[in-house]
């Protein structure tokens, strides 16, 4: 059952099914969150130097301001069920709710003894027209992390696909995220990498893609809390060339109501 299980996963990769765009910047790691407890996330970021133009109908990222709002439950022991609020500031448009998504992830039981973390999320949802050209759409993010000793790598092989009512391409893209991290005593120093290479079945030059480099920060000073920053640098012109990101969440064990 195990390598069934495993086996299933792996072809997972190569058949799921939009790209996160600047509103969740995270390379996600592989345990689900506890039953019972509820993490209250929010995904703050800042774009210093991007695009300056319309372009498509969408408006441009300088100097946008995008906030998430991202509350996530957890079910069982390995079933966790997330809900995301996207939000986004730039002048002079003003401040705007910009749309919600919905995410179920799965994660596969210590007890199974695989050689590394694995889970599948799903998340749908709809983002206005004005900031995203897929309104609708689908990623499905298999995750695969490690951790030796004070080294921790995870592979996000994400794919996702645009559920535009008035097309019939719906070909998935393939948009990588890889994080690598280092631990020293309470700090972890890391780099994270976030591509959108395009659609599979008709990818661009490597300038028309997507792809950047954050170097990261994040802070264990308490298990309640969780703490990710650092500044993102885009390596292609298609890509928003500084981005500075800020994530701060709080894990909340309902039946220790005691604990501030």
């Amino acid at each position: 059952m195990r390598k069934f299980c495993l086996l299933f996963f792996l072809l997972g990769l190569i058949n799921v099914i939009s790209a996160q765009d600047n509103y969740e910047i995270q390379v996600y790691a592989s345990p689900t969150m506890t039953k019972g407890v509820t993490m209250f996330e929010l995904h703050s970021n800042f774009t210093f130097s991007g695009q300056k133009n319309i372009i498509e109908g969408v408006d441009p990222t300088y100097h946008s301001l995008h906030e998430t709002l991202e509350i996530t439950q957890g079910i069982t022991e390995n079933f966790e069920l997330g809900f995301y609020l996207f939000t986004n500031f730039t002048n002079p448009y003003g401040y705007k709710v910009v749309g919600t998504h919905i995410r179920p992830r799965v994660s596969v039981p210590e007890k199974w003894n695989w050689p590394f973390g694995a889970s599948l999320s799903l998340e749908f949802g709809y983002q206005r027209r004005e900031y995203s050209s897929d309104t609708w759409s689908i990623e499905v993010r298999p995750i695969i992390d490690k951790q030796w000793k004070n080294l921790y790598v995870a592979f996000n092989p994400t794919f996702g696909i645009s559920v535009k009512p008035d097309s019939n391409d719906h070909a998935p893209s393939f948009e990588p995220n890889i994080k690598v991290s280092y631990s020293i005593n309470k700090i972890a120093l890391g780099v994270e990498y976030y591509g959108d290479v395009g659609y599979v079945n008709d990818i661009p030059k490597l300038p028309q893609q997507s792809h950047a480099l954050f170097f990261v920060a994040d802070l264990d000073i308490d298990p309640r809390w969780e703490i990710n920053f650092g500044p993102g640098i885009g390596l292609t012109k298609n890509t928003d060339a500084f981005i500075f990101k800020l994530i701060l969440g709080r894990r909340v064990n309902w039946k220790r109501s005691k604990v501030p």
